[in-house]
């Protein structure tokens, strides 16, 4: 897949221009991912947030904002927020689309060139993996196609399941 790369790993520890976190909407971190990422990056990046939330009151499903990357071994965190799974009759699959191409516009705008992608919205918020690796797989792939500036996109996985689903996915394109 070119530019798209597969890893297992943690993903505060791929170093990247951009990382991207699946947040909340309150952008004060939590858990899964989010909060690992606040952790590493120490609180630079919650003071961010904080600004961020004071000016606009955090950041809606679908919707994505950007910070620096305190401590991780990143310029920058982007923080999207991707919807919890209800029945999958409340427009999620649109909603996690949304999310990955909100996540693109930012890294037009800042000329990033590398980025990490954790798989958003398939711990806590319950989206089914395979369903949100299809998605992720599509949107990252016209992403790259239609921006020639990105170098490489990291595909970071935490979990053995959805590493597999990944590895499978991407093997079929």
């Amino acid at each position: 897949m070119g530019k798209i790369t597969l890893i297992k790993d943690d993903i505060t520890k791929v170093t990247a221009e951009a990382i991207v976190n699946a947040a909340n909407s309150s952008l004060l971190g939590g858990g899964g991912v989010d909060g690992a990422i606040h952790r590493a990056g120490g609180p630079t990046i919650l003071a961010e947030c904080q600004k961020i939330r004071a000016h606009q009151g955090g950041c809606r499903v679908g919707e994505a904002v950007i910070t620096t990357a305190g401590k991780l071994p990143a310029s920058y965190v982007i923080h999207t927020v991707g919807p919890r799974w209800q029945d999958g009759h409340h427009d999620e699959e649109n909603l996690l689309k949304k999310a990955y191409l909100s996540c693109f516009k930012l890294i037009e705008e800042h000329g990033i060139k590398t980025v990490s992608f954790p798989n958003i919205s398939t711990g806590i918020y319950h989206f089914p993996k395979e369903s949100a690796a299809t998605i992720a797989l599509a949107v990252i792939t016209q992403g790259v196609q239609d921006n020639p500036g990105i170098e490489k996109v990291n595909l970071v996985c935490f979990d053995e399941e959805n590493y597999r689903l990944y590895f499978k996915l991407m093997g079929e394109h």
